[in-house]
């Protein structure tokens, strides 16, 4: 394994791929470079003396200014380096991608749907329109899931409980009614149970505006304040869904019937190195099947906006893109808080150490595919390609933005490590060997061995068949271990 890692040849800062020690000297091209205190495993060294105010170059690209005069071999981090964004910006489209070459032989085994959608899982839902019922649906759950066999046809049962549906107001509701429509129709999904209580804001009258049509005879609604035993109530309807879904089978489909999600969180200083730009490398290659990915997590994306933004295929895209970025900044002002607050404590103590440092890492899964489509909260994917999506960083939420938005999978890139899984199958890439090994039971897949023993391509390969796999019925850890949450980007007042 080697010691450290210059990410591009004009960067000022290397990275230490293992703790290095004080006094150790690396060669970095023709240069010697004597490190004058310890580097943690993903932190930052200076590779030249830098001024103060002078520009901190990684990737390539500025993260931040030298808070103070930096010697060659120092430390880089928190403590000597500043952001160097600012508010609300103008940007100029400046195009800058290459077109995909498009290649078509990739297959997996899906799921077919009357509407066209293709789904890798075969599950009944069971969806309450409010919190109140939520004990109600996972004793629903248990009592489905002993009733009926599970495996073949039918793969699972699963109740998803919430706290919203009521008391809410404005965006909050909109979001939540969306939502809800979003995952009745979700592919994966062979039927869905909603399941109301009757008196709330979201209740099922209500929602049939949002829902639009739908197959009734595997989407089933039930309102517990009309019926004496809802229980008994909803596992003869379930029964109904369960038999209509139970002769599904998987068939042949092309990988252009893929959407996936990418999301990343807990990042450390090798999540750029290593996870972030392998997924990358695994949406150029769906997109060059056909296949649609999403990226979301826009505070994520300040200060390393204008590289999505010049990868646009078209000036509508790029116009739609500033919209995208402003307006989430914009969301931080009327709420009186700092834009740049990112990192958290776990990125900083990973090595991550301003804003830019963390989206110019976190924007490697985007791969270098043009952007095709750019999406609000809480809307279907349209393009094939590459898509920009409206959500924020927090890890639940944006992973069930990007699953009701279409995604059938997310994948997931973690420095830190999390147990958690939204409602599509959600796969843990790990950054860094240590903790693919550590929490084996939670990571599907180490990106670590890139700086190890595999090349980003060999990587990406494996990574790309490891999807098909899932696709096609193999569960990712989190799924067998019957993980499943969903989480609303909440904005405003609580009644």
């Amino acid at each position: 394994m080697q010691d450290f890692i210059m990410i591009h040849p004009s960067d000022k800062v290397a990275v230490a791929l293992r703790p290095l020690e004080q006094g150790m000297t690396l060669q970095v091209g023709d240069v010697g470079v004597e490190l004058l205190e310890e580097i943690p495993q993903g932190h930052k060294f200076a590779l030249t003396d830098m001024e103060a105010g002078e520009p901190v170059i990684k990737y390539g690209a500025r993260i931040g200014y030298a808070k103070e005069a930096i010697r060659k071999g120092a430390w880089v981090h928190v403590h000597n380096l500043r952001t160097a964004l600012g508010e609300v910006l103008e940007y100029q489209y400046e195009p800058d991608y290459r077109p995909v070459e498009m290649q078509e032989s990739a297959v997996f085994q899906g799921y077919k749907r009357a509407d066209g959608q293709t789904g890798i899982r075969n599950e009944i839902w069971i969806l309450p329109t409010v919190g109140c019922v939520n004990s109600v649906a996972r004793a629903i759950e248990t009592r489905a899931r002993s009733e009926y066999a599970l495996g073949t046809g039918v793969e699972d049962i699963i109740a998803f409980q919430h706290p919203y549906g009521c008391s809410q107001m404005g965006e909050d509701q909109e979001n939540t009614r969306k939502v809800f429509a979003d995952m009745i129709h979700h592919p994966n999904a062979a039927g869905v149970l909603v399941l109301g209580l009757g008196c709330e804001n979201s209740n099922i009258p209500v929602l049939m505006e949002y829902i639009g049509s739908y197959d009734a005879k595997r989407i089933k609604f039930l309102q517990c304040q009309d019926v004496e035993n809802e229980i008994e109530e909803a596992l003869g309807l379930i029964g109904q869904i369960y038999e209509e879904a139970r002769g599904d089978k998987r068939t042949c489909c092309p990988a252009s019937d893929l959407v996936i999600g990418m999301k990343c969180g807990g990042s450390d200083g090798l999540s750029g190195i290593t996870a972030n730009p392998v997924v990358g490398a695994f949406s150029d290659l769906l997109i060059a099947q056909g296949g649609t990915t999403i990226l979301t997590e826009v505070p994520e994306m300040f200060g390393a906006e204008t590289l999505l933004m010049n990868r646009c295929r078209d000036e509508k895209t790029f116009q739609a893109t500033v919209e995208l970025i402003n307006d989430f900044k914009n969301y931080f002002i009327r709420h009186d808080q700092t834009i740049y607050e990112n990192p958290s404590p776990g990125n900083k103590k990973g090595g991550i150490s301003t804003l830019e440092d963390k989206s110019l890492g976190c924007t490697q899964k985007s791969g270098s595919a043009p952007v095709c489509g750019v999406l609000q909260y809480g809307e279907r994917v349209k393009e094939k390609g590459l898509n920009l999506l409206s959500a924020p960083g927090n890890d639940l939420v944006a992973s069930t933005a990007l699953a009701v938005s279409g995604a059938q999978m997310v994948l997931f890139t973690t420095g830190r490590g999390t147990p958690f899984a939204t409602l599509v199958p959600t796969m843990k890439i790990a950054s860094n060997t240590a903790l693919a090994d550590f929490k084996a039971d939670w990571i599907d897949f180490n990106a670590g061995r890139i700086v190890e023993s595999k090349t980003m391509e060999e990587a990406a390969q494996e990574l790309f068949a490891l999807v098909l796999d899932t696709a096609s019925g193999r569960k990712v850890k989190s799924e067998a271990a019957g993980f499943h949450d969903i989480a609303i980007f909440k904005q405003g007042v609580t009644l």
